[in-house]
């Protein structure tokens, strides 16, 4: 059984707290809920933690995952007691470590602009990440890709979002960059992410994370060693200042 939670976090991802009803508790201890704030993990962002509020009760929420193809579960701490399905409730989001995601992952969709290469792999943190690339021979100048990413955070680009048809998809395979992951798809329409503006675009790509909404936001980053990892891939990772 599975229930669908309008998600908050993508309407508004600097939403901090919600009222919402608890509409049920999974088999793992997971409280689904009507609406969320939260970010349930998925491709490579991890889920959200905060706390969850009731008339009576309050419990620390650890992490937050998926509940089927578009339910949210609020994975609380340890010997929790969650309140009962049809209670009203608060979530408030844990904002400092969510907004280090937001910042670390539109920071790598820019890291994948200064190194135009197949993305293999990737995850965010807050405040670093990293994206594993097809990259059959290390960058000759790892300096000047970090001056490339830090110059285009400091242009201050909007980052905006539309959305297109799984069939508009289809027919344009080149804005899918992740060769391991595929965009959300299934539910007739897919999440663009755009930095730039249309008509001087700096980046497009299928995307259901948060993000900050402009790019200076971000702030400098730093660039970490180029690990080898098997004999095509690279391993790129980025530090927040």
């Amino acid at each position: 059984m599975t229930d669908q939670t309008r998600p908050l976090f993508r309407e508004d991802a600097y939403a901090r707290s919600c009222v919402t009803t608890v509409t049920r508790l999974a088999e793992d201890g997971g409280i689904v809920v009507a609406d969320s704030v939260f970010y349930p993990t998925g491709g490579g962002q991890p889920g959200d933690s905060g706390t969850l509020s009731w008339d009576g009760g309050e419990i620390a929420i650890l992490t937050t995952r998926k509940d089927g193809d578009s339910g949210v579960a609020l994975i609380p701490e340890d010997g929790a007691t969650p309140p009962t399905p049809g209670t009203s409730v608060t979530m408030t989001l844990d904002w400092d470590r969510r907004h280090l995601h937001m910042r670390t992952h539109t920071a790598l969709h820019l890291l994948s602009v200064v190194i135009p290469l197949p993305v293999t792999g990737g995850a965010i943190g807050p405040g670093k990440g990293r994206l594993d690339f097809d990259m059959p021979e290390a960058p000759e100048d790892k300096q000047a890709l970090e001056d490339a990413l830090n110059a285009l955070i400091g242009r201050d680009l909007a980052v905006t979002e539309s959305w297109i048809t799984d069939a508009e998809l289809e027919a344009n395979p080149g804005l899918v960059k992740t060769m391991s992951v595929r965009p959300p798809m299934g539910q007739g329409r897919v999440r663009l992410v755009r930095i730039g503006t249309e008509g001087e675009q700096v980046d497009l790509q299928p995307c259901g994370g948060t993000h900050v909404r402009h790019t200076a936001e971000i702030g400098r980053v730093t660039l970490g060693k180029v690990e080898k990892k098997g004999k095509q891939n690279r391993r790129v990772t980025l530090t927040l200042a």
